[in-house]
């Protein structure tokens, strides 16, 4: 199984931010989250902030959209070139349609679920997606505590993409280091954003190969 590290640079250094981006260069995609201030308490980066983002970085944007409406705003982010747009299930109207607007456009479609959302619903939805997020804190603030509870959903997602053949990415966002990494990969997940124990660990390169370590040698 590839073993993806997506840093989060919600926490960044925002005034350099193409410095910081520098630092993760052996990072596999940049995650970018996207809060509305309505979805989640929290406000965040627009569509212009990613355009200003692809000029900078030659690694692929994935795009986490946590925000009101995606079934009108996600296509923008995809036709200003996000390789992957992730929204969630508890905003979109109709997740099965936005996803393939998504596809069509020719980005990666991707599914968040919140920790207290059932995933059952949508495990038959399964092909219509590329990634699934499963977050292992509540969305809007970085630097949360990761919560443990939400591995069983991570184990129903694995169970149901092997059984149905499916190559679609399962992915974690929250409180991930070099402990939780490893109880996340023992659940099936595959790709994983980190943000604290990237930016502020030191030598981000280092941060970044010892969580890619951790996972590989736990990853299903």
């Amino acid at each position: 199984m590839t073993v993806r590290i997506n840093p989060s640079i919600l926490t960044a250094d925002f005034a350099n931010l193409e410095r910081e981006l520098g630092r993760i260069a052996t990072a596999d995609l940049v995650h970018v989250d996207v809060m509305d201030n309505h979805f989640v308490p929290n406000l965040t980066f627009g569509q212009r902030m990613v355009e200003s983002l692809q000029r900078v970085t030659p690694l692929p944007l994935d795009v986490h959209l946590m925000i009101d409406d995606p079934d009108r705003w996600a296509p923008g982010y995809a036709e200003a070139g996000a390789y992957s747009v992730t929204f969630h299930a508890e905003a979109a109207t109709d997740a099965v349609d936005l996803a393939r607007r998504l596809r069509d456009i020719g980005a990666r479609a991707g599914l968040a679920v919140k920790p207290g959302t059932r995933i059952e619903p949508y495990l038959d939805l399964l092909p219509e997606f590329d990634q699934v997020l499963v977050m292992t804190v509540e969305p809007g603030f970085g630097g949360q505590s990761f919560i443990r509870s939400t591995m069983p959903k991570l184990g129903l997602l694995r169970e149901a993409v092997t059984r149905q053949g499916l190559d679609i990415w399962l992915q974690v966002d929250g409180g991930i280091n070099e402990e939780t990494i490893v109880t996340a990969a023992e659940a099936g997940a595959d790709t994983f954003v980190a943000g604290s124990s990237v930016f502020n660990g030191g030598d981000a390169a280092v941060q970044i190969a010892a969580l890619r370590a951790a996972a590989s040698a736990h990853a299903h």
